[in-house]
């Protein structure tokens, strides 16, 4: 078991237990997660979503950002200075779309969140701009529960 700082098991699940979990995602979350896409920006349900918590994976539960690291960046998608905890975050180098950006994936079972910049607010000066459909809310006070087969 390979655990990250903040005390999270992220060794990275098998294919066959991704394909599990899987199982119950929308046609668009199976789309965003599982296959990279992007959703519209201004149509995710997390975009204006106010509540003290922590999200998480859509897929395996993983915490990736605390309520308090999320800002309003104009861009359309939810967006957060830093991540609950950098070992639950992957970062690729992406140039598809004929640009240069980075790609962040959930550590663990290796979905699709979005995309991060360095155009974000103090202290980090980070953006991290990710799709809804790859997050699930947690709120304040309540268990975070990682997701198994």
């Amino acid at each position: 078991m390979s655990q990250s700082p903040s005390g999270f098991d992220v060794t990275p699940l098998t294919d066959d237990e991704v394909a599990q979990l899987a199982t119950d995602l929308s046609p668009e979350e199976r789309h965003v997660v599982l296959h990279h896409g992007t959703e519209r920006p201004g149509c995710g349900v997390f975009l204006d979503n106010k509540r003290a918590g922590v999200y998480t994976c859509r897929l395996c539960g993983l915490p990736l950002f605390r309520s308090n690291a999320k800002f309003e960046s104009g861009t359309g998608w939810p967006s957060f200075f830093a991540p609950f905890d950098k070992d639950h975050i992957t970062y690729l180098e992406d140039e598809s779309h004929g640009m240069r950006r980075v790609e962040i994936r959930c550590r663990r079972c290796d979905g699709h969140l979005g995309h991060v910049f360095p155009d974000g607010p103090p202290p980090t000066r980070q953006r991290s701009r990710l799709n809804s459909a790859s997050l699930s809310v947690v709120d304040e006070g309540t268990p975070i529960v990682i997701r198994t087969t």
